[in-house]
């Protein structure tokens, strides 16, 4: 299948906009007592007039085990429900809760937003699209021909998966467990036929790197509570655009690192904003004002606006 014929099955079919309907969606997952999500989308809510109410379904709280996933998605959507947005641990487990998933969901393994409409529930992905957006958006004349990503996970797959619908013809995914990245390199290559997708080792990427466009982390290394640089930053030229998905801090060691050697960086927050304005739009049939709400979520970190 070419990208551009698979590329329009993945178009995400929001609901009609209707302004004068009470929302109500949720985030489901372990452990997100603090996060942004709820009122990245209740600031946008309100600037739109709608009715609309963000609830917080957090495993821990509840005493309930991830496993239990799939049985809360379905009773969100008997009790009314609009949507949900998922995060760890309940990306892959929600999945037996759900009727449909999006095709690039399916082939990601990974549910991040949910819609309950018509009696069904339906899974899709946002992350890729979010972190495509805040790309084009951040670094607009970014080249992406040639980009090397570290980190073959979760967040790995989804940012795989939208350099390469994005039309990137050189993919090198690294990863401390070489294993990782071949599966997630054969995953993806067969939806991909044009484009070179490759696997190696994190401490085998330096040749890779100096021929690259980009570099993006997709690893937990550098955020809060995980100290560090992904790669060895001897290996960083000003020649590449340098983007993490991580948000908590904006400022990572890798970011640092690579503005330092006089690159063109892009921080995490326009991922995260990204995917929270494309569940919106799902959940609302409207769309959001990703630019507005990168301000709030910069105003709520105490970031300036990049």
């Amino acid at each position: 299948m070419s990208q551009q014929t698979l590329a329009d099955t993945w178009a995400f079919q929001p609901r009609e906009g209707d302004t004068s309907h009470r929302f109500v969606v949720g985030l489901l997952g372990a452990g997100i007592g603090g996060s942004v999500t709820p009122g990245l989308h209740e600031a946008e809510a309100d600037r739109l007039g709608l009715a609309y109410t963000y609830r917080v379904i957090d495993l821990d709280v509840l005493g309930q085990h991830a496993d239990r996933s799939a049985a809360l998605v379905r009773n969100a959507g008997d009790l009314g429900y609009d949507g949900l947005n998922v995060t760890h641990p309940s990306k892959q487990l929600v999945q037996d809760g759900l009727d449909e998933l999006s095709p690039d969901a399916r082939i990601l393994g990974a549910v991040n937003t949910i819609t309950f409409r018509d009696g069904k529930a339906v899974g899709h992905n946002t992350d890729h699209t979010g972190f495509i957006g805040g790309l084009r958006a951040g670094l607009p004349s970014a080249a992406t021909n040639s980009v090397v990503q570290i980190g073959a996970g979760g967040a790995g797959a989804a940012v795989a998966f939208g350099l390469l619908s994005a039309g990137a013809q050189h993919l090198v995914i690294a990863d401390i467990e070489p294993s990782r990245a071949e599966s997630l390199a054969a995953r993806l290559a067969p939806h991909f036929p044009d484009s070179e997708v490759s696997a190696t080792r994190t401490d085998s990427v330096a040749g890779s790197i100096g021929e690259a466009d980009g570099l993006v982390n997709t690893t937990p290394v550098g955020m809060t509570g995980h100290p560090g640089l992904p790669l060895d930053p001897a290996l960083i030229h000003p020649r590449l655009w340098v983007a993490d998905v991580i948000y908590r801090p904006l400022e990572t060691g890798l970011i640092t690192a690579a503005r330092e050697r006089g690159c063109a960086v892009l921080d995490g927050g326009r991922m995260v904003v990204g995917q929270a304005a494309a569940a919106f739009e799902l959940f609302t049939g409207i769309s959001a004002d990703a630019d507005r709400m990168l301000t709030t979520f910069r105003q709520a970190a105490g970031q300036a606006v990049r």
